[in-house]
């Protein structure tokens, strides 16, 4: 119901609009005359929308958060008292969860109790009144808002200034939700991570060369909880990505950018970023189906023990899903170049390849490198490719041609299944991703710093 409601909304705030329009248009009089108004028309809509929308909107937020407390507040008041006192927290969940599926028609496995049925009934009584009162309510305050946000449209209204200050605020309270989602997801990992430092030392972790968490009901630390084995796997197969993706996408830059036709740059770029669109787990199978086995049977063939699933299936087919990162920016980042160096390099009798190589390429030099690296911190965060496969061996070994195990599988690994939360064996994957976070964060930071200095330089 609330989606319906949503769209009546959206369709009344639309008629606003309309409205505004239209009234402004008749204090313009004949041919629009904008003259006659502070504002053009469509500020003035802009302003009738908003004041439609956004009471309504914020209203409706409300509700919603503060309907299901105030329904679980009925639905504790038709328990008896002597069967409130005598349950836990858990138990008195789950008996309120029952009431819930009563109210909303689908039942329970087994008989219900008679104040259930009587709490479920009341329960539903309140959810009917509480929904009809939400229509009535929300379209009160549009109706409220139409008519007095039209009754002030003259044509000295400074609708401009009310709709850009209003979208100004609006565009700084998202800024604001996205820092404190980021916050938030930081914060979270890192209280988990220093519950699982009070089982696991920090030095035992981070400079630990083994990597075997054991089974525990006790919610004890049994086993090793060694970082290394992982970093270093995760290390290589990024590498071995990075080998495969900077020269292919760098020299499809050049090619696109310095060579190719116009015409055929605009065929052949979106198909190169096509990769970028297919899912991950599209590239794990591929890797699992056809390339671990193509390396296993060129091993057999020059007499190298190549696995199946290996450091080199993983980071080969993780480059060619990273190729259209690196040569979509660097692409970009070439292109940005003035044309100035190019004219002056060819003006003194360099070639276009001498051009390309000592003028273009040490220009774009910076931002090219900022293409790496954000191609690296895509990589190192990468799942799905090494969870199928890399092989999953939490060995600390140097040979790419085995298996390998990255923290990105770890993570997944220790929150499969049935788990504790209270536990090392789950909290430490909070570990490995505040971990992975400051790694990726960090690489992030300076290829965003080095693409930012680049810029100040030739923009």
């Amino acid at each position: 119901m609330n989606l319906l409601l949503v769209g009546i909304l959206l369709a009344i705030i639309a008629v606003a609009y309309q409205i505004g329009l239209t009234r402004s248009r008749s204090i313009a009089g004949k041919g629009n005359n904008s003259a006659m108004l502070h504002s053009r028309p469509g500020y003035y809509g802009t302003l009738v929308a908003l004041w439609c929308g956004i009471p309504a909107a914020l209203l409706l937020l409300v509700w919603n958060f503060a309907e299901p407390s105030i329904l679980r507040h009925v639905a504790l008041g038709e328990i008896p008292a002597q069967v409130a006192s005598s349950l836990s927290a858990t138990e008195l969940d789950v008996i309120l969860r029952r009431i819930q599926s009563i109210a909303s028609g689908f039942g329970v496995t087994d008989t219900a109790q008679a104040y259930e049925l009587a709490a479920a009934e009341k329960l539903k009584t309140y959810q009917t009144v509480g929904l009809i009162a939400k229509f009535a309510v929300v379209i009160s305050v549009v109706v409220v808002g139409l008519a007095n946000t039209r009754q002030r449209i003259s044509g000295q209204y400074r609708a401009r200034n009310h709709v850009e200050k209003t979208i100004s605020i609006a565009l700084a309270l998202c800024s604001g939700i996205a820092i404190l989602t980021t916050v938030g997801i930081v914060m979270s990992m890192l209280s988990e991570a220093l519950n699982f430092f009070d089982f696991v030392s920090p030095v035992d972790f981070f400079l630990g060369t083994e990597w075997n968490p054991g089974f525990s009901t006790t919610g004890s630390a049994e086993g090793s909880y060694g970082l290394l084995p992982l970093l270093w796997g995760t290390i290589m197969v990024s590498i071995i990505a990075l080998f495969v993706a900077v020269p292919v996408g760098l020299m499809t830059a050049i090619y696109l950018a310095e060579y190719a036709k116009p015409r055929f740059r605009a065929i052949v770029k979106p198909i190169i970023e096509i990769l970028a669109g297919i899912p991950t787990i599209v590239y794990g199978v591929f890797a699992l189906m056809v390339i671990g086995p193509f390396f296993h049977s060129m091993g057999n063939t020059l007499g190298l023990n190549i696995n199946a699933t290996s450091a080199l299936t993983a980071g080969f087919v993780m480059g060619i899903m990273i190729i259209p990162f690196v040569s979509s920016l660097s692409d970009d980042i070439i292109t940005q170049v003035p044309r100035s160096l190019r004219d002056g390099s060819l003006g003194l009798g360099a070639t276009k390849s001498e051009t390309i190589l000592k003028v273009v390429m040490p220009a774009a030099l910076p931002g090219v490198v900022g293409a790496f690296l954000l191609a690296a911190s895509r990589a190192i965060g990468e799942t799905m490719i090494v969870v199928l496969a890399a092989g999953n061996s939490p060995i600390l070994h140097g040979n790419p041609l085995q298996a390998v195990s990255t923290v990105t599988v770890t993570i997944v690994n220790q929150l499969t299944g049935d788990t504790d939360f209270a536990s090392p064996q789950s909290l430490v994957a909070f570990a490995l991703g505040l971990t992975l976070f400051v790694i990726t964060l960090g690489l992030n930071i300076i290829a965003l710093y080095i693409v930012r200095k680049y810029r100040e330089q030739y923009e």
